[in-house]
């Protein structure tokens, strides 16, 4: 099955606690997943962020929605236990502890008014997202925007200022700074179709060759078999074809099978790589989201 929404978790959660002992949250977890039938890859689908399983974030917000509803307790960090409040709920319990269901509280409500007084709505309360996923979904929607109007004026630049944009990008990627290296541009007619070269050391033993193809179709074998062919002339042994258009599956599957080694990236990586490395974009606003130091409160 589908890996459960944190409110199609929290009646289980409410149920496990039901024998009055302390549980752990990954002892709680552990059941769960067990109850939701849930296999190991499942178990193991991070957020976007790629730093937290989806369930156990879920999990861990069941949990802290139910203690602010004062149906469980936390006698010390990552565990709960039942309150008699959370007795008598199970005593005739609903299909489902949901947001709407804890509203009925005074603590929820001041819980909720303090975490979401500015934004709460109709649709907070039903809404089926941690806060992390919220978050994380308003990220990616926003990400995914600039990505595409990174790569609208990457298109409407010239060739050169293209051919000068990909020397930059690999040199803020890490490449030729970190050995003391040094990048140039160097397409011009007769370029044999290198339009740029990064030196990864000092004394130029290690070179990186780049091709910048400003194209809005996509780049076939045939294109990357020219570039190869530059690449032997230099004998080189690193490539990098960056277009603003995408690569044919021929063309991806025939890098695979040479020397010398050649990256491909098309124009959706483009973008993506300029926003990972800070190029032709700003940071607008940043948002740090904070735990609690229990180290701190330990006497």
């Amino acid at each position: 099955m589908a890996i459960p929404k944190f409110q199609e978790i929290t009646l289980p959660m409410l149920k496990l606690a039901a024998d009055g002992e302390v549980w752990s949250l990954a002892d709680a977890r552990e059941e769960l997943a067990k109850h939701f039938q849930l296999t190991e890859e499942e178990l193991e689908e991070l957020l976007p962020s790629g730093r937290q399983a989806r369930f156990a974030n879920r999990v861990a917000w069941a949990k802290v929605y139910l203690e602010r509803g004062g149906l469980l307790s936390s006698p010390e960090r990552a565990h709960f236990q039942i309150t008699e409040r959370g007795k008598e709920v199970l005593q005739d319990p609903p299909d489902e502890i949901s947001i709407k269901f804890l509203s009925q509280y005074p603590e929820f409500q001041e819980f909720r008014s303090r975490s979401s007084k500015s934004t709460e709505s109709e649709s907070d309360e039903e809404s089926s997202d941690t806060p992390e996923e919220t978050l994380e979904s308003a990220y990616l929607t926003i990400r995914k925007n600039l990505a595409s109007e990174v790569l609208e004026r990457v298109k409407s630049c010239t060739p050169r200022f293209f051919e000068h944009l990909v020397v930059d990008l690999l040199l803020n990627m890490g490449y030729g700074r970190a050995g003391g290296g040094t990048g140039e541009r160097v397409g011009q007619a007769g370029d044999e179709g290198i339009d740029g070269i990064i030196s990864e050391d000092r004394l130029g033993l290690e070179m990186v060759y780049l091709q910048a193809k400003r194209w809005e179709g996509t780049v076939g074998r045939p294109e990357i078999q020219k570039f190869v062919g530059a690449l032997h002339g230099k004998r080189a042994r690193k490539g990098v074809f960056i277009t603003t258009g995408s690569f044919s599956a021929d063309a991806a599957a025939y890098v695979q099978t040479i020397d010398p080694k050649v990256a491909l990236v098309d124009g959706k990586q483009l973008a993506e790589y300029m926003i990972d490395f800070g190029l032709g974009v700003s940071l607008a606003r940043a948002y740090e989201v904070k735990r609690i130091d229990t180290d701190y409160f330990e006497e």
